[in-house]
């Protein structure tokens, strides 16, 4: 019989923290506390070279079900379509205007914390509202 593994959806992205902080509010996780020795995440900070500060952020489901989330600074900028995204369940069970009003409810809380409306998807029944976090914003269809 094969184990089920754990594991953590990895974020390359140029500003590690913020994008981090931008989905423990989209999905209610939490920034886990500093390593082990450290009071607090800036005297973590403090103790690195310049060149690892601000290299990674992470956060994790406080309930300990979901994956960690791990998000870690690299040089080269965005060049095409993510490969790994988010599809974050808003609504679910909900049809019709119900269920397009969930997702306009979902959009207007995100867009104020970095996120892109890109377009509302919706044929009288179901609907889908796909939009960019702040690592994809100046993404080019």
């Amino acid at each position: 019989m094969t184990s089920i593994k754990k594991f953590q959806v990895t974020f390359d992205c140029a500003g590690p923290e913020r994008l981090a902080r931008f989905w423990c509010e989209v999905l209610g996780y939490v920034v886990p506390p500093p390593p082990e020795g450290f009071v607090t995440w800036d005297d973590f900070k403090g103790s690195q070279s310049p060149e690892q500060r601000d290299s990674w952020f992470a956060c994790v489901d406080p309930s300990g079900v979901g994956p960690r989330l791990y998000f870690q600074r690299v040089p080269e900028g965005k060049a095409a379509k993510n490969r790994v995204h988010l599809d974050v369940r808003v609504g679910t069970g909900l049809v019709g205007e119900e269920r397009l009003a969930a997702l306009e409810a979902e959009c207007a809380r995100l867009v104020p914390l970095g996120a892109v409306h890109v377009q509302t998807l919706y044929d009288g029944n179901d609907a889908c509202i796909p939009m960019l976090d702040p690592n994809t914003s100046d993404y080019q269809f």
